[in-house]
């Protein structure tokens, strides 16, 4: 039964919504109001029922063409050896530009990739009549970790409440609940968790608290930070490698000591703009793999932040290292088990329980090949060139 007329204004709606049927008479709704035709954006290959919990209003699906770069030697301690990449882009050079990239580091001896950090985030916020009682509730806290512990962690199979950091500004107490979610991002988890941990505190803290609210901001959803800089948001993932002078000369074509000045440089710029990454453009191999594995793509704005580092080693050598200081991947939940996107993960074999630091590995070496291939590129004068040569779909 359609639960709207036609005559209205309001979206169609069928008791089983996610059906061919219901897609088409939204796409026929559509296209009688917008003068709009579906016709592509009808043509897909997925089970209907498969995007339940994934979209509303379904009315088909969104090709982004996707190319493979590779191959790309990872020595991880997830991932050690030759993987494919899939890029989800409609930037003409960006899947070239990781190629030969991932050229370089490989004649180099592959990127070294190292997850040190792993923590999801809910901030919740409590409010009293004066600082005194948010200094009494965080003491208070202190006293009663482990049973916030045990409240969160009764939701949850696989996530664990590693810590409470506790941050006061004027009457108000601020705490971050940080967790471990397995494959999963976690945001709904840990959100599931932390108002559980939340009512536990509301029904057990003996002062009076005025104000509480679930989410703070201090948890920096969708958001780069600073915070998330220092204290980690997802994985905080480590790439670097040495490059030897003779691979950079010898395959970008250009002097490495002229790429070494444009990367201080840079540094330079960075300062002037204000901006939380360093680097070139991480978030161009970021999305598109966001893309491409079913990621929450929103989460692109934490996983901005980027801290590159380069020198000149004592044998005149390169090297270079990015840290992703709040790097969000999941290998299980979300949009990952879709189909394209489930072949995808699957390409890079991020399929399965325990594999989601993998994936982190992955995404963190090829960012570090796009840097230095836009880098070497932007200094040997091919930047510009490479983009009118790849990148001009006026079609």
């Amino acid at each position: 039964m359609v639960k709207s007329a036609m005559g209205d204004s309001r979206i169609p709606r069928l008791d089983d919504d996610y059906t061919d049927e219901a897609a088409q008479q939204r796409r026929t709704f559509v296209a009688e109001r917008t003068r709009a035709e579906l016709t592509h954006v009808g043509r897909y290959s997925l089970d209907a029922g498969s995007v339940r919990g994934n979209v509303e209003h379904f009315v088909g699906a969104a090709q982004v063409p996707i190319g493979i770069a590779g191959p790309l030697l990872v020595h991880g301690e997830h991932v050690d050896g030759e993987v494919y990449v899939p890029l989800a882009t409609t930037e003409g050079t960006l899947v070239a530009s990781y190629n030969r990239g991932m050229k370089l580091l490989r004649a180099s001896g592959g990127v070294t990739v190292t997850v040190v950090d792993d923590a999801m985030q809910r901030a919740p916020s409590f409010g009293f009549d004066s600082a005194r009682g948010a200094r009494a509730l965080a003491l208070w806290i202190q006293d009663h970790e482990e049973e916030i512990r045990r409240a969160a962690e009764a939701t949850t199979a696989v996530g664990k409440l590693r810590d409470i950091e506790r941050y006061f500004a004027s009457r108000w107490l601020f705490l971050r609940f940080q967790y471990t979610t397995g494959d999963a991002a976690g945001q709904n988890m840990t959100g599931r968790a932390t108002r559980a941990a939340c009512q536990w505190i509301l029904e057990n803290f003996p002062g009076e608290i005025r104000e509480h609210f679930l989410e703070s901001n201090l948890a920096t959803d969708k958001k780069a930070s600073f915070v998330n800089v220092l204290r980690t948001r997802g994985k905080r993932v480590i790439a670097e490698a040495t490059i030897p002078r003779r691979v950079i000369e010898e395959g970008a074509r250009v002097d490495l000591d002229r790429v070494f000045s444009a990367r201080l440089t840079s540094n330079l710029g960075t300062r002037l703009a204000g901006t939380l990454n360093n680097g070139s453009h991480a978030v161009n191999a970021i999305t598109a793999m966001f893309i491409a594995t079913g990621q929450d793509v929103a989460n692109v704005a934490e996983a901005s932040a980027a801290i590159n580092d380069a020198r000149l080693t004592p044998e005149g050598d390169y090297y270079y290292s990015v840290t992703l200081p709040s790097l969000i991947v999941a290998t299980h939940g979300g949009g990952t088990g879709l189909a394209t996107q489930r072949e995808c993960l699957s390409m890079m074999g991020c399929v399965g329980p325990g594999t989601v630091n993998r994936l982190a590995e992955i995404v963190a070496a090829t960012v570090l090949c796009g840097e230095i291939s836009l880098g070497t590129a932007v200094v040997a004068d091919e930047w510009v060139s490479s983009h009118e040569r790849y990148g001009r779909n006026r079609g």
